[in-house]
């Protein structure tokens, strides 16, 4: 890996910001059964959920912090806004949106932390949400209209969003640069991924990650002074209640699939294209006492580091190098690692550049499996690694992802209790 100056890393560490509860809905394949919600929805279902499963009152919230990447609604400006609002947060409280691309999810606990750390509230309401089913089919250069003959540029945003024209290469064409520096063939992608699923599987099937999903049906949300608005599933679906990628995936399977980018990286070994949310709260030790509940984990420091954008995948291990050294640990000291798993051959990079012991890492299975919303999957990472070190008894774990355009981030969570 390039060196790199962890002296510029930005690196925020807190004594008293708690992650008090957690919910996500099921991550579904896109064009399936969330294809025509709203990302504003599902973030609403979500804020709801988790206000109600943690007993913490709407009343109590003091900001709206909310991650989205795509603008797949006309009503997209306003979508922390309204994830606020529907969810039963005072209409004085204010709400805002952040992108750090697929480290978003995480910024936005890292800034709910800030705001608690600093006394300006003492509960955030954070909240990560993507519609990938919905990304347009966009134009930019039609605003004056057509000109005859002229060519008609509507492109797809899904597609062409993964395109970094600075080093002129997508995101997959990274994982593939980061292959061939690290020597990483396709056999050793394939079952990296074939043991995500299988231990995605496990975590399914043992009950693990019901605990953090809930339900999605069709329903509505209103609210005082509110029209009202609502969710609604695709074809005659009751309801969804389980992540719709994970499935029996055997290595033959997976070695027959056609590569992607002209390399290593295949449909079957990069992450699963679903849609989903997730929510958590970050409170004060303050309002945890005023409640009388126990947080699951300590939010104790955050890392973000930039990484040259041609092997943005290596940008956790930057980023986990700066959070080490920022906090006087060792690799040994951390018990659990959630590294996103936005391609296989990336993941593999960071395990060799770190050497990371892989029966600590991604232990329920990752982005493979799960898939990978892009505004919520930082959400994800962190609230499976909390429940995970409840699980487990573990002490410390970290969550962490690559970002486009070259950046990396990582998180440290202390277990409570």
């Amino acid at each position: 890996m390039p060196s790199n100056d962890l002296s510029r890393a930005l690196v925020s560490r807190w004594q008293d910001a708690w992650l008090l509860a957690g919910v996500r809905t099921p991550f579904i394949d896109y064009t399936q059964a969330l294809s025509l919600a709203s990302p504003i929805d599902l973030g609403i279902k979500v804020g709801r959920e988790v206000l109600a499963r943690s007993g913490a009152s709407a009343a109590d919230v003091g900001t709206v912090i909310a991650a989205c990447m795509a603008q797949t609604s006309f009503d997209a400006y306003v979508l922390p806004r309204h994830i606020g609002l529907y969810s039963g947060v005072p209409v004085e409280v204010p709400a805002h949106l952040v992108q750090r691309v697929c480290g978003s999810g995480m910024e936005i606990i890292s800034q709910a932390a800030d705001t608690i750390s600093l006394g300006r509230a003492s509960l955030a309401l954070c909240v990560g949400a993507e519609s990938m089913s919905r990304n347009p089919i966009a134009a930019y250069t039609h605003r004056a209209g057509f000109r005859l003959g002229s060519p008609v540029e509507f492109k797809d945003f899904l597609w062409e969003a993964l395109n970094d024209p600075a080093v002129d290469t997508n995101m997959g064409g990274t994982a593939e640069n980061l292959a061939r520096r690290y020597g990483i063939r396709r056999p050793e992608v394939d079952a990296y991924a074939a043991r995500s699923f299988e231990r995605a599987i496990a975590a399914q099937e043992s009950g693990f990650l019901a605990g953090e999903i809930c339900a999605v049906k069709n329903e509505s949300f209103e609210g005082k002074e509110l029209k009202p608005r609502g969710l609604k599933l695709l074809g005659k679906m009751p309801h969804v209640d389980v992540d719709s990628h994970i499935r029996p995936t055997s290595l033959e399977t997976l070695a027959r699939i056609r590569p992607a980018f002209g390399g290593v990286q295949t449909g079957g070994n990069s992450s699963a294209i679903v849609d989903g949310a997730a929510a958590v709260l970050v409170a004060s030790s303050d309002y945890l006492k005023k409640l009388k509940v126990a947080p699951l984990a300590r939010v104790v420091a955050c890392v973000a580091v930039g990484v040259p954008a041609e092997i943005m995948g290596i940008g956790p291990v930057a980023s986990i190098r700066a959070l080490l050294g920022a906090t006087g640990l060792k690799l040994t000291d951390i018990d659990r690692i959630e590294i996103n798993e936005a391609f296989g051959a990336q993941v593999l990079a960071c395990v060799r550049e770190l050497d990371i012991d892989e029966s600590k890492l991604n232990v329920n299975g990752g982005a493979i499996a799960i898939g990978h919303p892009l505004g919520a999957s930082g959400v994800r990472l962190t609230l499976t690694l909390a429940r995970e070190l409840q699980r487990s008894g573990g002490r410390y774990g970290i969550a962490s992802a690559c970002i486009g355009g070259g950046q990396g981030i990582a998180m440290l969570l202390e277990r409570a209790g």
